[in-house]
């Protein structure tokens, strides 16, 4: 009897495999089941309220420790815990957060010999879950083995497979030292949308996030937050009949310097990878995933965390170009930016060699005055790429904190930074580099020409957003650009910035891109669809492509909206749309709320809107277009049922917003 136990015992982690395990969302609606296969690879599967958003997938990781995809077995399951994260953060969709998940931590082992050549157990990874409404995390966790407590991940085995039927939204992965001065990529490519699955972009998968349409039974969308300089940046690779896995760094990526793998010391945990899933688009435009499983880091101490000033820009290059850096041309827009009531003002590239330090300081003294503080834009610097602009993010420690100092003591607010060479984990580490130096000197960051934010805002208090999107330098760059503005301005909403801060630098009303507004480009698109944008592209620090002429040749109603609009956001509620037709959503500022929306289909888009955001009886604004996109302003009272009726044209756009009393 008592071998018969002890054989019991031993056997009871196999026992327990017997059937696949579940981790339940708290609403019971989201299952996610892990079991082993045949070859000893974890897998696992998703249901969303019954129906099958991913089928058997595989999950584990490839080091030089091991081969944790097959061979594998279980060693034991946590017991399902209840998460509870309340947290608030004033740059992102959402203020105030409160986030409800339970977690299972699922632990494996493989059979190794020692050094002395007895085999036995080796605990080699876990597989945490947190599942949430409509969200699902999970990371890896790898160990030290004996004495060896350093390792490097060559790759990652997981993968989701997708059921067929689906149809994607993805934007392709360039290929690295290509674009201009050999700067890709840099999450700056088209998105192509409703594409039967099977395809690998253009051979090198997919930048974060990818959005996934199942036919009638809803959308998923697939990403990665936590990513620092302990990993690599991922991307998804398509592998055919509806297979999607993680994909690490191209080798040729920062001009072929550094290793495409990421080492670590261990114990230690790997990005998450989220997964949100829903009926309709609202789980996807609303979700805050990539800030629910990550925390803050600590960085050096600065008292000024609470108080880091956001809003709104002026910014001269995007319709001046590299002539508008100059001093007067600044001081003007400084002065452009306090008649608007604006926070602050953008110098772009060349300012050390056009403007110089001394007058730049001088710069800082008068913007000070006005109430304006400056952003300073650097090149990041590096052998990854041929970009010429200077001055340069030095990447040595010393010359950037020096160079952060001086910034510090002339009064600059914060920085963009440019020209980034890829997603290697040396790149990453320059990321962070900046971050944490920026937080020792008070500095905000923006970054250009650069990856995806992954959970940032929540991460490193210094960060404010990222370009990595086909922003408004195109729209001055070509033609063809401007002509498929509404098109790409209704793919971001459900895409790109569903995940992070998303620096646009949009909404003009010139009606050409050009400092005259009398030749270049011309705008397709409204005066009104540019106040929509303004507020639907979410970052908590806007440089808008307004000029000083708008103040006298734009429409005045506009010209007001854009002084009172706002750039922190206390909620978001997705109302209706579909990704490159139209969007409208909401977002609330303190009490007040804006229901936005644009239009590029070839139809006009009629809707009757329920809008319970608004009190019967109240008075709202209604900024809408005609069928010219000639647009207006007018008050309204809402009806009692709350619902209104809208139209926007081709190209036009639509704001609802409550008055302030």
């Amino acid at each position: 009897m008592k071998h018969f136990l002890i054989g019991i015992l031993f056997c009871l982690p196999a026992l327990l495999w017997a059937q696949p395990q579940q981790i339940i969302s708290p609403d019971g609606q989201l299952v996610v089941n892990i079991d082993l296969n045949g070859g000893g690879t974890p897998i696992y599967n998703v249901y969303y309220k019954g129906q099958c958003f991913l089928k058997d997938s595989p999950l584990g990781l490839r080091t030089n420790l091991g081969d944790f995809t097959r061979n594998i077995s279980f060693w034991k399951a946590g017991e399902a815990e209840a998460v509870a994260r309340d947290y608030t953060l004033r740059n992102i969709k959402k203020s105030v957060v409160a986030y409800r998940a339970n977690r299972r931590d699922f632990a494996f082992y493989q059979q190794r010999k020692n050094r002395e050549g007895k085999e036995g157990k080796v605990h080699v990874m876990d597989i945490n879950f947190e599942v949430s409404n409509n969200n699902i995390a999970f990371c890896y966790r790898i160990y030290p083995q004996g004495k060896t407590v350093v390792g490097v991940v060559e790759g990652e085995a997981t993968a989701f497979a997708i059921p067929g039927g689906t149809t994607t939204f993805l934007c392709p992965q360039a290929k690295p030292m290509g674009g201009f001065a050999r700067t890709s990529p840099s999450y700056e490519t088209s998105y192509t949308l409703d594409e039967p699955m099977g395809k690998n972009g253009w051979g090198e998968g997919y930048t974060f996030p990818c959005l996934f349409k199942q036919g009638s039974k809803g959308w998923m969308l697939l990403s990665e937050t936590g990513t620092d300089g302990n990993y690599v940046g991922c991307r998804l690779m398509g592998n055919g009949q509806g297979i999607y896995s993680i994909g690490f760094p191209q080798q040729g990526e920062q001009n072929g310097t550094g290793t495409a793998t990421a080492a670590m010391r261990l114990p230690t945990c790997t990005p998450w990878r989220t997964i949100t899933v829903g009926e309709s688009l609202a789980p996807i435009v609303e979700t805050t995933i990539p800030f629910d499983v990550v925390e803050p880091k600590p960085l050096p101490s600065w008292n000024g965390y609470d108080k880091y000033l956001y809003g709104r820009g002026t910014w001269s290059w995007i319709i001046g170009m590299d002539s508008s850096c100059n001093f007067d041309e600044q001081k003007r827009y400084i002065d452009f930016a306090a008649d608007m009531g604006y926070e602050s003002v953008l110098i772009d590239a060349w300012w050390d060699k056009r403007i110089g330090r001394e007058k730049m300081a001088e710069l800082a003294a008068y913007g000070k005055k006005q109430g304006v503080g400056i952003y300073l834009w650097y090149n990041s610097n590096g052998v990854w790429n041929d970009a010429p602009q200077s001055p340069f993010m030095h990447t040595g420690e010393g010359s950037r904190l020096a160079e952060m100092a001086w910034m510090k003591r002339i009064g600059i607010r914060g920085i963009k930074v440019d020209f980034f060479g890829g997603d290697k984990q040396d790149m990453m580490r320059l990321y962070e580099g900046i971050l944490t130096d920026a937080a020792s000197m008070g500095l905000l960051v923006i970054f250009h020409g650069c990856t995806l934010p992954r959970g940032w805002e929540r991460m490193y208090p210094s960060y404010v957003a990222s370009e990595a999107v086909l922003a408004s330098e195109n729209l001055h760059f070509g033609q063809g650009a401007c002509d498929a503005e509404a098109f790409n301005a209704c793919i971001h909403p459900f895409v790109r910035n569903t995940v992070g801060s998303m620096d646009f630098g949009g909404s003009t009303l010139n009606k050409r891109w050009s400092a005259g507004n009398d030749r270049g480009n011309y705008r397709r698109t409204s005066d009104v669809f540019a106040l929509a944008t303004a507020v639907l592209f979410q970052s908590a620090v806007q440089h808008f492509a307004l000029a000083p002429n708008n103040l006298t040749d734009a429409p005045a109603w506009a010209i007001d909206f854009m002084k009172q609009v706002p750039t922190t956001w206390d909620d978001v509620k997705f109302i209706d749309g579909y990704p490159g037709k139209y969007v409208i959503l909401a977002r609330r500022h303190a009490d007040q709320w804006f229901v936005v929306g644009i239009n590029a289909q070839k139809e006009t888009l009629k809707l009757n809107l329920r809008l319970p955001m608004f009190e019967a009886g109240s008075k709202v604004r209604l900024y809408s277009d005609d069928t010219l996109l000639n647009g207006s302003l007018k008050e309204l009272k809402v009806n009692k049922k709350q619902e209104m009726k809208i139209e926007i044209p081709c190209n036009g756009g639509l704001v609802i917003s409550s008055l302030n009393n």
